[in-house]
């Protein structure tokens, strides 16, 4: 396949500045093998030097999460810098889309049954009631935005997709904010039922533009 420079050659085009480069960095990668949770510890603080001075977005990618047990959501928390538990306070929305195998159901709307008002529960993102069959799982993106900032509470948007245990097509999109001003050090994955059967999550640090 010819790049842009053999194109530039070709018609003698001069070409100069340098090239573009991905702003996503790798920070963790945490991979489950019948895990009751996948959690990121240290994350105010890891790479902090590159963290606090180059980023102000962490990307949370979750790959193929697939659960052990059928019908569960997949779900996040996470911890104040100083606290534990996973239970901080969040107010969440939750927008859904679904279609089902055989063409028969379809909907889009407002889903009050995965948000909360100022709520302590682990979150559900991406998609919920995923099935365990062998080729089922869930998939997406979570952002976390400022989890440094110790002035304004966190917000965060997630999509994402997943495999329903009854053969439909789910897509959540769920934002929110978390309710504290003090930096985000710890962030928790888990399945709302029985433990990640398999799949991967990156944790990436967005630099600043």
């Amino acid at each position: 396949m010819p790049t842009i420079a053999n194109i530039a050659k070709i018609n003698g085009i001069a070409i100069s500045g340098a090239a573009a480069t991905d702003r996503h960095i790798l920070l963790g990668t945490q991979t489950a093998s019948s895990s009751a949770t996948l959690s990121f510890s240290g994350i105010n603080s890891h790479r902090s030097d590159v963290l606090r001075s180059s980023f102000d977005v962490l990307e949370f990618r979750f790959d193929n999460m697939h659960p052990a047990t059928d019908g569960a959501d997949f779900q996040f928390q996470v911890n104040a810098a100083g606290q534990t538990g996973f239970n901080e306070v969040m107010t969440t929305t939750a927008f859904q889309v679904y279609h089902n195998e055989s063409d028969t159901d379809t909907i889009l709307n407002y889903h009050d049954g995965k948000d909360q008002a100022q709520g302590t529960a682990y979150q559900t993102l991406a998609s919920y009631n995923i099935g365990n069959d062998a080729d089922q799982s869930v998939s997406g993106i979570l952002r976390l935005y400022a989890p440094s900032s110790t002035t304004y509470v966190k917000h965060f948007t997630s999509d994402g997709n997943g495999s329903y245990q009854t053969e439909y097509s789910i897509s959540l999109s769920v934002a929110g904010y978390i309710n504290v001003t003090a930096a985000i050090d710890e962030i928790s994955f888990k399945f709302s039922s029985g433990n990640i059967d398999a799949g991967q999550i990156k944790m990436y640090g967005i630099a600043k533009a």
